[in-house]
């Protein structure tokens, strides 16, 4: 079996000899396989969502500006969020924290109201800020 020509052995087993036609032909299919494979891979980052895409960026209170910001300024925070998520999508912008967002809203002229108050701790005890 070994003598013949279109026959060889590898690891113990016999295999037929392939003509250049079919290794041509394995060699598209294979190609055209992971070129499906390749395609297939590059469209799932599109499937991610705009939430998840801030969520890699937003730090610290970054959410709570935002969402207090969105119930202030529904309009110009969808366009503000649109430009945030390109930005975070390209790589250009990286981390943002609470603080950040806050500034660069007030210079975008939005003034977001946060809920704030001031406790002071006396003797251990906690008490708001009382006028008198």
């Amino acid at each position: 079996m070994v003598g013949q020509k279109n026959v060889y052995q590898f690891d113990g087993h016999y295999y037929p000899a392939m003509s250049d036609a079919d290794l041509a032909a394995i060699r598209e299919r294979k190609l055209r396989e992971y070129q499906r494979k390749l395609g297939t891979k590059e469209s799932k980052p599109e499937a991610i969502s705009s939430e998840e895409v801030l969520n890699r960026i937003f730090k610290d209170r970054a959410w709570e500006v935002f969402n207090t910001a969105s119930q202030q300024f529904p309009e110009a925070m969808s366009k503000v969020k649109d430009v945030l998520v390109k930005l975070a999508s390209s790589g250009r912008l990286t981390e943002v924290t609470g603080e950040e967002l806050f500034l660069f809203l007030r210079k975008l002229g939005l003034y977001v109201r946060l809920n704030t108050r001031s406790i002071m701790q006396v003797t251990g005890n906690r008490n708001r800020w009382k006028k008198k």
